[in-house]
């Protein structure tokens, strides 16, 4: 299993630039299209903003959302929607998650992480499993959370480590404590269960 590695402190523009490079060497790789998984929620937008200034070939890339909220996308609580505003006038892919997706290897899942250790819509109540059949599931948060009282769609834990890299951005002390126990496998929340399982898979965690 890899060390995790943890870059602090740092802002939108850097961890843009860390994105940048990375998508750029997957398409001088090869010429297939590149999917990357990224999450919602308030943090990713201001790093979105500066990476969609990067001068990529952005129609070979397909973003999968990591989650949604089960909302029509020009619903305000989309995150879907949102994503797709930024990245598709450039020539994107932006996926609409469905339960019948056939979810592809990734070179990239940028993942969040609240306080209860849930990553995409995997909560704690939800028991997520490292070997769910499923690639994508509907299912219901408990507690909903009050700022985003709805069912959701999510990548399941099989999907999310079907990736050549997983990244974190993880904001606050507490989060950071939550994060750093489940990596050394101090409680069995979402987090611990898919860092548990990542092998060798590369993490980078800014903070």
């Amino acid at each position: 299993m890899t060390d995790i590695e943890y870059i602090d402190d740092a802002g939108a523009a850097e961890i843009a630039a860390f994105l940048e490079k990375l998508i750029a060497a997957k398409f001088a790789e090869s010429a297939e299209p590149v999917a990357i998984s990224v999450p919602g929620g308030s943090t990713p937008f201001p790093i979105f903003e500066e990476l969609v200034k990067a001068d990529l070939d952005w129609s070979r890339l397909t973003v999968w959302p990591g989650d949604d909220r089960i909302v029509p996308e020009d619903h305000q609580a989309s995150n879907t929607g949102k994503i797709r505003a930024l990245f598709e006038p450039l020539g994107a892919t932006v996926v609409t998650l469905t339960v019948m997706e056939d979810v592809p290897h990734f070179a990239l899942v940028w993942l969040g992480m609240g306080a209860d250790g849930h990553i995409a819509s995997l909560f704690p109540n939800t028991d997520p499993q490292v070997n769910e059949p499923a690639r994508v599931k509907r299912l219901t948060p408990d507690p909903l959370p009050p700022e985003a009282p709805f069912d959701r769609i999510t990548l399941t834990m099989p999907s999310l480590l079907d990736t050549d890299r997983l990244m974190f951005v993880i904001r606050g002390d507490e989060k950071r404590g939550v994060f750093d126990a489940g990596a050394a496998g101090e409680h069995d929340l979402p987090i611990a269960r898919l860092l548990g399982a990542r092998g060798d898979t590369k993490v980078t965690c800014f903070t």
